[in-house]
């Protein structure tokens, strides 16, 4: 694709017209990670964070951020998501926690923007919850893994890294 899809033929900002498009099982991955101090991670390690559960909000958080993306980017499509899923893992020897969402649907356009949002949501919950011990909390590496359906098919993020 050598054209930017969100503009139509005078330069201005439009929402894709996806109407002629086949519905087609779509789906993508994204990842993050937030990378913090010993303190914090022991405190998320042992699970003693007075704000409670903090993996289980972060991941709550990123779900809801997914379903809300067309709220929060202007030219996104509402979706009717079948699956969101959000897994965190803490990675004390690189001093982070990765974030790695999925979302899924059937329909006639992707889902990599909910994908992301589900991504830095949750990263900005976690964030939230333990900038009291890590002020210094550093949130980066956000992209897409991964993404198949539609017309261009199956793509992944091992694909483009040669270039």
């Amino acid at each position: 694709m050598s054209e930017f899809s969100h503009l139509n033929d005078r330069g201005e900002a439009n929402m894709v017209d996806v109407s002629g498009k086949a519905v087609s099982q779509r789906e993508a991955r994204a990842e993050a990670f937030v990378t913090m101090n010993e303190a914090a991670l022991t405190l998320i390690e042992q699970g003693g964070h007075h704000k409670g559960d903090i993996f289980g909000v972060a991941r709550v958080a990123g779900i809801q951020g997914a379903k809300l993306t067309p709220q929060l980017i202007p030219l996104c499509h509402p979706l009717m998501l079948s699956k969101i899923g959000v897994e965190l893992e803490l990675q004390r020897v690189q001093g982070r926690v990765r974030i790695e969402t999925r979302c899924k649907l059937d329909g006639k356009t992707g889902v990599e923007m909910e994908a992301l949002t589900a991504a830095s949501v949750t990263a900005l919950t976690l964030f939230d919850m333990v900038k009291a011990v890590d002020p210094g909390m550093c949130i980066e590496g956000l992209r897409v893994l991964e993404k198949q359906g539609g017309k261009t098919g199956h793509w992944t993020a091992d694909e483009v890294a040669d270039v």
